[in-house]
């Protein structure tokens, strides 16, 4: 099947590199140095899952000249998502699927009022890697894949066949009946671990037992869950469980995507993680006391230098 990768950072890059390692046809869209990287040298992965390097491999900065695909996996920042699915509509055909495979909770809306519901699958992804250099994707752990399911939770074939390939990939896909709901679990999630990292320039190793730290991460969930619960998410009864046993597995190392946006004076995604659950409080009548101090504190860098 023909993959547009629109994104081909860290996230985007690395599940795309995987698509192609396992015989996928798949045009990294990418920009700069990365894409002049990927076009003379190919797409190279560092992981603990095992090293590969796409060459040559197939990358483009303008979507006209791909044409349409067979999916799209969307996995721009947060703040370029409106200017992207515009700019993604030459590779969008009466047969395309967009994956939405974003940190939010707001993507998939945003491209069904641009592409039409019908033709946006809702997602997520779990992994942590980083553009080490142009060309280069480095993962940190070992954890990478993503879930995704139709927005009004029937089945189809268009999430199977995507299943498929992403299984064939070594992908470990979820096709999920309820994708809103883990789409907000994975929310509930990074909008504490990018929030407690950057606002502390640590990792979450030297964060999750301190005995003065761990109450805020606590708190920070609390909130994100009762935001969720109250805007009518069917969330797990033991969400903070399992929030709490994914922050303990994590990498002792690992710190979130908006942490290392910060180092490098780039915009960052506030205004959709913490900046999210504080306006949906509000819309919802739940204070966010938490979010509103993490929001504030990192407010003065959210539009990077």
């Amino acid at each position: 099947m023909k993959f547009a990768i629109l994104g081909a950072g860290a996230v985007g890059g690395y599940f795309g590199a995987r698509l192609a390692e396992a015989g996928e046809d798949v045009t990294f869209m990418a920009r700069g140095a990365h894409l002049e990287a990927i076009r003379s040298t190919g797409l190279r992965i560092e992981s603990e899952n095992g090293d590969a390097h796409i060459h040559p491999a197939q990358a483009s900065e303008d979507p006209a000249e791909v044409g349409p695909v067979d999916y799209v996996l969307f996995a721009v920042k947060l703040f370029q998502t409106e200017e992207t699915a515009e700019f993604a509509k030459p590779l969008v055909g009466p047969n395309t699927t967009l994956v939405a495979l974003q940190n939010g909770v707001e993507c998939a809306n945003v491209l069904s009022a641009v592409h039409g519901k019908e033709k946006v699958l809702n997602g997520t992804s779990y992994i942590a890697a980083v553009i080490a250099e142009p060309g280069l994707i480095r993962q940190t752990g070992t954890f990478a894949s993503f879930a995704f399911g139709e927005q009004d939770g029937t089945m189809s074939d268009r999430g199977q066949r995507l299943k498929e390939a992403a299984d064939k990939a070594g992908l470990n896909p979820t096709y999920s009946s309820n994708v809103e709901s883990l789409v907000w679990m994975k929310f509930l999630l990074i909008a504490t671990m990018s929030s407690i990292t950057t606002s502390t320039r640590k990792p979450i190793g030297e964060l999750r037992d301190d005995p003065d730290i761990r109450p805020v991460i606590v708190a920070s969930l609390e909130e994100s869950i009762a935001v969720g619960r109250a805007m009518g998410v069917d969330l797990p009864e033991d969400a903070m469980e399992q929030q709490l046993k994914r922050i303990a597995d994590f990498p002792a190392a690992m710190v979130a995507s908006m942490y290392h946006d910060l180092h490098a004076n780039k915009p960052t995604e506030l205004e959709w993680m913490s900046g999210a659950v504080r306006r949906f409080g509000k819309q919802c009548g739940i204070p966010t006391p938490t979010h509103d101090a993490f929001y504030a504190i990192l407010k003065p860098y959210r539009d990077g230098a």
